[in-house]
């Protein structure tokens, strides 16, 4: 009957069970796969930002490093330097099997840039490492485009939910993250599976390097009056905007990228400006940051640091670094959240967990997967204040977002109404 889910009968089961042994199948050998690569992912910048912190003089080389990377990509990496863009853009429109060559370009130039002290993330290493694994497999078995977007966004799925330890976040991230406003839940089973696969590689493997996960604590959570709930809105509103400023920052530093012609030289012109200016700031702000991270959830941090991160990490993006953009959205949540904390009457431990999640919410328009993620990594207790925290941040960031080839697929407000179904980056130029 039409308006009504469809009724199975006995005889559908046989097909259905085969399509969950197919998908299961995939799920079991591609999030193994993800699973490896992300741990080998945590156990190489682990090692970097080591001998980084333990060697700071050769921050003086990362113009070098700069040119390797700007060159890598230039000469070899031309086909997949759109990134997570390139992955939103297969899903939207399918073409060409995403080149493999992607994991290993990604792998090199996020762990080159985080040796040499650039402010990135990892994320969207992790992302195009999974996407890239999971595409050849559609290409070996010849799958039509709608099972080909269920495996590109299975890879997504896994490479998050491996480098993070969040199997229901990646899962819901790879649904969400294409289309604002809407979730594929065609391809919910597929990804939940090899999120759950991955995750479960990832930790065992990397608890063997001896390089776990890393492992955050929200020490207090108060009872959910009227005055905490209006000061959570409040918070999730400069979340949300702040997440703006990250968006645009990429887009503001690139205008003067672009000035340098010859591409392999932005990395070094940007580079030499980074080497400087640590040279007077210190290393508190470079790489993942995850120290600082770790400290805003125990001590009130400075009304500075979230701003030092977002300009650096979209200098950085700009200028042609690789890695990603999460790990940093989090260390600029999460001191902006414990800043807060001076006039917010919430615990400090709260609102950087907050802060760590909507800030992140905003900036990629995926609060139901910020708020999985925040329930996973910081405990049930403080679900309901991160909830309000992220899906705020996603109203007040507006259309704006890190991946410029996602499509608005319901708008957030009827401000935006005649906008649906346009990208962001189409928003961005009105």
């Amino acid at each position: 009957m039409n308006g009504f889910r469809k009724q199975y009968s006995i005889s559908d089961y046989p097909s259905i069970t085969k399509e969950f042994i197919k998908w299961l199948g995939f799920s079991l050998v591609i999030g193994t796969l993800v699973g490896i690569a992300s741990a080998a992912l945590l156990v190489s910048l682990n090692w970097s930002t080591n001998y980084r912190e333990a060697h700071k003089v050769i921050i003086w080389l990362l113009p070098i490093g700069g040119l390797f990377v700007g060159l890598l990509y230039h000469y070899y990496g031309q086909s997949v330097a759109k990134g997570n863009n390139q992955l939103l853009e297969e899903l939207n429109t399918p073409k060409d099997i995403i080149p493999f060559k992607m994991a290993p370009l990604i792998f090199l130039g996020t762990v080159v840039s985080h040796l040499f002290g650039a402010s990135v993330g990892r994320e969207g290493t992790a992302v195009q490492i999974g996407g890239a694994i999971a595409d050849q497999f559609s290409g070996w078995f010849k799958m039509n485009k709608h099972d080909r977007r269920i495996i590109i966004l299975m890879g997504i799925s896994s490479g998050f939910a491996g480098l993070f330890g969040t199997p229901l976040a990646g899962a819901v991230f790879a649904l969400e993250v294409l289309l604002i406003g809407k979730i594929k839940y065609n391809a919910i089973l597929p990804c939940l599976l090899v999120a759950v696969v991955s995750n479960y590689v990832s930790r065992e493997v990397s608890h063997y390097l001896h390089v776990p996960h890393t492992h955050y604590h929200i020490d207090a959570v108060p009872k959910l009056n009227t005055l905490n709930f209006f000061w959570c809105i409040f918070a999730g509103i400069l979340f949300g905007i702040v997440s703006t400023f990250f968006s645009k920052g990429v887009k503001f530093f690139s205008q003067f990228s672009k000035y340098i012609k010859y591409p392999p030289l932005r990395p070094v012109i940007g580079g030499t400006a980074m080497a400087v200016l640590i040279y007077f700031i210190g290393t508190k702000y470079i790489g993942l940051g995850i120290p600082t991270i770790l400290e805003s959830f125990n001590t009130t941090m400075n009304t500075y640091d979230f701003a030092i991160k977002i300009i650096l990490t979209t200098f950085c993006i700009a200028f042609g670094f690789k890695g990603g953009e999460v790990t940093p959205l989090f260390f600029i949540g999460a001191t902006l959240g414990s800043a807060l904390s001076m006039f917010v009457p919430l615990p400090i431990s709260l609102l950087a967990g907050m802060g760590f999640v909507a800030v992140f919410s905003g900036a990629t328009n995926t609060p139901i997967a910020c708020t999985l993620m925040g329930i996973e990594l910081f405990g049930m207790e403080g679900g309901v204040y991160i909830a309000i925290a992220c899906v705020t941040a996603y109203i007040f960031s507006g259309h704006t977002g890190i991946y410029t080839s996602q499509i608005v697929g319901v708008a957030k407000t009827d401000k935006y109404s005649k906008e649906e179904g346009t990208r962001i980056n189409e928003i961005h130029r009105e």
